[in-house]
């Protein structure tokens, strides 16, 4: 803020605090799923709260919840004093034992707070969102709110919660004779978020329209990113020797990071958002066009791990509460009806696709790994695409759909043949792995040779460049500059991550009200910058970028997928080759783990050296 109160836009840290919040959130998300999946497992959860002993004192704060307060007069009251004497019993064990869970979901207030803050922020700023210009930050915009929902969504689906809640402040009265000091608003919050559609709608009424500019640019990515295996033949996609003369040619796009999104992604985006801010499905025909195409491709969507959300359902509960929605109700009916009966021979035939376009790049590339340089885009096309495929299939095999007019085929959600496309993954995994110092040599040179020229040119030749910008885009040409192959053949550590921050400062700088540049006027400048951080990851990233594609972990939380896959293929002569890729994908699991819940670390590591590999 400047002395007379006014939003300093270049000041906000915008970039900053979307990196830290999208982290925390998936440290919150973790947290809360361990806590739902204790607190539905009789076994996990603390014994007190399946004590017949105190079901009385419990069912007594749960239906007077936030009020659980000693020193009302209701609690005086003999019936009232009995039940609870059990909990005075054991206080100190309650409080001990509950002490996490408490915190956690005082630390989901807290997060709750600073995302809405830096939602309020961003509007403020009128901030101009495309993910095709400022890649970064329309994504980690997107992302923080799809987190945050998913987070809120989860949190209600904790049964337990207002026992737990109210058990502990209870116990935390008679043992330091006050409440605690979170427990009126963590209270109220739980209660506001009893219907959490409901009350997240009514939240981002104030950000709808950030967040439809932020969906709408998604126009230019997700309806080509979402075609039929057939097109995908006829373009003859991931293909190197389509084009023999052009086989040594870098493969480039003009939207090189949104080549591998995830679409996957990119439907939780935009059925969210849309069911968030769905004003915007009245006023855009863009808007509708991604609405109908992301609701026609599945009926359960990820939540976090194997926690899901069945769409259709979930909209139709939604939209049926709305004046004037009842075309929007039967646009969804009709998207539901088409998911069940079409979804899965659509995946089923972009799987056999895959398998035969991953092969060929296996094979061309084990020959030939020089070429893993120039068509390193490929690889992680081919990763993100069978990613998707891969994770589609685990969420609807193992959530079956619902009961409508048309029935889907169930041979469509069984692949026998999905070990061989697994097995392609891992190959082209371990093609980076091996030839990590070719990709690196051949991207040094790049980002040397070609890349810092073309920027210092096109710097030199922009209308407007203010000092902070300036600094900054010479700090790239000069870290470019300052490459050489011998550092790779010295074998050099490269540390890129200070430069792709700044580049993510400069498109929050530039895409504010009242920047002086302006980066969707200068779209040539966001091509080359998101380009050149792909380059960057080529040099210093490769794993972070394989994780990013190709991550399977959540296999982890499939297991009885994971097993039945495992046995199919040891069953199926014509796929028992390709079995190893099961312990392979085991080494994924710890991906699935955060630094703010680090027990899982340790059971993490005990589950995979008791596998049976």
């Amino acid at each position: 803020m400047s002395r007379t109160g006014q939003l300093i836009p270049s000041q906000q840290k915008l970039a900053e605090k979307l990196t830290v919040l999208n982290d925390r959130a998936m440290g919150m998300l973790t947290r809360i799923y361990n806590i739902k999946k204790a607190c539905g497992d009789v076994k996990s959860k603390p014994a007190f709260l399946s004590d017949k002993n105190l079901e009385g004192a419990i069912k007594f704060i749960v239906r007077k919840f936030p009020h659980v307060d000693s020193k009302n007069n209701y609690w005086t009251m003999p019936f009232v004093q009995s039940q609870l004497q059990q909990v005075n019993n054991i206080k100190g064990e309650i409080m001990k034992q509950l002490s996490l869970y408490y915190f956690t979901f005082v630390d989901v207030m807290d997060f709750k707070d600073h995302v809405s803050e830096l939602l309020t922020t961003m509007d403020a700023c009128n901030v101009h969102f495309d993910i095709t210009t400022n890649y970064d930050l329309t994504k980690g915009y997107l992302d923080l709110i799809i987190s945050y929902v998913s987070l809120m969504l989860l949190l209600a689906r904790i049964d337990d919660r207002k026992a737990v809640l109210g058990l502990y402040n209870y116990a935390h009265d008679l043992t330091h004779g006050k409440v605690d000091q979170n427990f009126a608003r963590l209270g109220q919050m739980i209660l506001d978020y009893e219907q959490p559609l409901k009350k997240l709608q009514e939240e981002f009424t104030p950000h709808s329209k950030l967040v439809a500019c932020a969906l709408l640019s998604l126009h230019q990515v997700y309806p080509r990113r979402n075609l039929p295996a057939e097109q995908w033949r006829q373009a003859q996609m991931l293909s190197l020797v389509s084009a023999p003369g052009q086989m040594l040619n870098p493969a480039q796009s003009e939207t090189m990071p949104c080549e591998y999104l995830s679409v996957e992604t990119m439907e939780k985006w935009i059925i969210f958002g849309f069911l968030l801010c769905h004003g915007q499905l009245t006023q855009s025909d863009s808007a509708v066009q991604l609405w109908r195409l992301a609701l026609s491709g599945n009926y359960v969507i990820t939540l976090f791990r194997d926690e899901v959300l069945y769409i259709h359902k979930t909209v139709e509960g939604v939209f049926e509460g709305i004046k004037g929605y009842s075309k929007r109700v039967t646009e969804t009916k009709e998207c539901a009806n088409y998911a069940v009966v079409n979804a899965g021979p659509f995946h089923r035939e972009r799987r056999a696709f895959l398998r035969t376009a991953l092969k060929e790049l296996v094979m061309i590339l084990a020959d030939q790994p020089g070429l893993l340089g120039p068509k390193a885009l490929f690889v992680f096309m081919g990763l993100s695409f069978a990613r998707d495929e891969v994770l589609w299939l685990l969420r609807h095999s193992e959530n079956p759909a619902p009961k409508l007019n048309k029935r889907p085929n169930p041979v469509d959600y069984e692949d026998r043949q999905l070990p061989e496309l697994l097995y392609y993954m891992e190959e082209l995994r371990g093609l980076l792995r091996k030839y990590n110092q070719v990709m690196q040599r051949y991207y040094v040179q790049y980002l040397n040779g070609f890349d810092s020229i073309v920027l210092n040119n096109l710097v030199q030749n922009l209308s407007v460049c203010p000092e902070d910008e300036s600094i900054i885009m010479s700090s790239f040409v000069n870290t470019m500059n300052g490459l050489s192959v011998k550092q790779v053949e010295e074998g050099e550590i490269f540390d890129f991550r200070g430069m792709r921050l700044d580049w993510f400062r400069l498109q929050a700088y530039t895409s504010v009200s009242r920047a002086q540049l302006v980066l969707r006027e200068n779209p040539d400048l966001a091509r080359l910058m998101n380009t050149i951080t792909f380059h960057t990851y080529m040099v210093d990233s490769l794993d972070e970028m394989a994780k990013e594609t190709s991550d399977l972990s959540n296999f982890c939380f499939y297991g009885r997928l994971f097993e039945q896959y495992f046995q199919w293929c040891l069953e199926t002569p014509s796929q028992m080759r390709y079995s190893i890729s099961f312990p392979l994908i085991c080494s994924h699991f710890m991906n699935c783990t955060h630094e703010i819940c680090p027990e899982e670390v340790v059971v993490g590591s005990l589950l995979i050296f008791s596998l049976p590999f």
